[in-house]
């Protein structure tokens, strides 16, 4: 991607993510909808801070306009049930982020066409550094969309539809070498490179997600009931918050199930993918099933070998936990990858509806903990 279009990409997402916060009235800018995700008008004032900490304050050696922004903006120093009472007032933060990015713009383009030896703007690292961050926001604004509409009172017709056994419909990916990962100079997110070659032994995968249907056939055999289904730390979790069904899942009043997204109510559609379960849910699902969560190896390589359908609609748990590659580096900063090598942070690969085109790449991992399901996540089942 050369420079232009890298810039390009750079305001497409920046638009994106203020036009999805300015969808919404001046005063649900500032609310907090959901105990894990931060206000609306946070997620533009936090990417737009980034902007200027990489751009003023590590090329340019100036923290002047960094400095008191940081005790709001970098997320370490800033507790979720803070920040709406600190964020400025709405039109104050919209005037405010315009006037920044329109002076990065032509900045970051001299920048990134006289760039030398600076690891950051070769190419054009930091300007698609900063486009991805953005995108990755904006999908995040979309899940606050979600929980605000799930919290407006909504009804939607339920759908009539009826359960089904997952389907036994597999691909057979032979055992043999495969290439994991990316090169460098390719995504600008550390924890994907660098590119290494593992062996995998024959495995077995879904070839589409698990579907809402099949979904409800688990849930009405005593899915969620069933402690054989459920890891301990599962089964407290389940316990303790009650969950009994996806977190996009409403009932209405005669019972039945309908859906809540971004976009609103609607009802289920029988064959889509199932979304708003946590890694708890899908490994549960996955073991009533007679089956496991794919390894992210392997999904990998089914990616790559082009045995995998109906990805990209929701995000789908992996077996393991986010871990760095052999030869891991952190850049351009430690704390982007290294804080969540803990064991307790769980891979996503795919993407959803939500997900911005730029980051839809077979080596992209996303991850989250255990018990989080206000993301747009499913699963696909894998065996042995």
């Amino acid at each position: 991607m050369n420079t232009a279009a890298a810039l390009e990409e750079l305001d497409r997402h920046y638009s994106l993510l203020r036009d999805s916060i300015g969808s919404v009235p001046a005063a649900g800018i500032a609310r907090q909808y959901h105990p894990d995700l931060s206000p609306l008008g946070w997620h533009l004032g936090h990417c737009v801070f980034t902007e200027i900490y990489w751009i003023r304050e590590v090329l340019l050696d100036d923290a002047s306009h960094s400095q008191a922004l940081k005790s709001l903006y970098v997320p370490e120093l800033s507790p979720k049930t803070e920040r709406a009472a600190a964020l400025p007032a709405a039109a104050d933060l919209f005037a405010w982020a315009d006037e920044v990015r329109e002076e990065h713009r032509g900045l970051l383009h001299r920048l990134l066409e006289s760039g030398g030896d600076e690891p950051l703007l070769q190419d054009n690292f930091l300007a698609r550094f900063l486009s991805e961050h953005y995108a990755q926001h904006y999908e995040t604004t979309r899940y606050i969309h979600a929980q605000r509409q799930a919290q407006q009172a909504v009804s939607g017709a339920a759908a009539d539809i009826a359960p089904e056994l997952p389907s036994q419909d597999a691909v057979t990916v032979p055992a043999g070498r495969y290439d994991i990962g990316s090169e460098r100079d390719q995504p600008p997110y550390d924890n994907e490179f660098p590119r290494f070659t593992t062996s995998l032994a024959t495995f077995h995968i879904a070839r589409h997600p698990v579907t809402n249907a099949e979904y409800l056939a688990f849930m009405e055999d005593g899915g969620y009931a069933d402690p054989d289904h459920w890891s301990a730390a599962g089964r407290d979790w389940r316990q303790r918050h009650g969950i009994d069904r996806p977190e996009h899942w409403h009932r209405d009043a005669g019972g039945g199930y309908y859906a809540v997204d971004a976009a609103g109510a609607r009802p289920l559609e029988a064959d889509a993918p199932v979304a708003g379960v946590s890694h708890f849910e899908a490994s549960a699902f996955a073991r009533w099933a007679g089956a496991r969560l794919p390894h992210e190896y392997e999904w990998e390589a089914a990616k790559k070998s082009g045995a995998l359908e109906g990805d990209g609609r929701t995000w789908e748990w992996c077996a393991n936990p986010l871990h760095p590659y052999p030869g891991f580096t952190p850049f351009p900063y430690a704390g982007y990858s290294v804080p969540y090598f803990d064991g307790r942070h769980y891979v996503l690969r795919g993407g959803s509806l939500y997900t911005r085109p730029c980051i839809r790449r077979p080596s992209f991992r996303n991850y989250y903990e255990a018990d989080k399901r206000h993301i747009h996540a499913g699963l696909r089942l894998a065996w042995d």
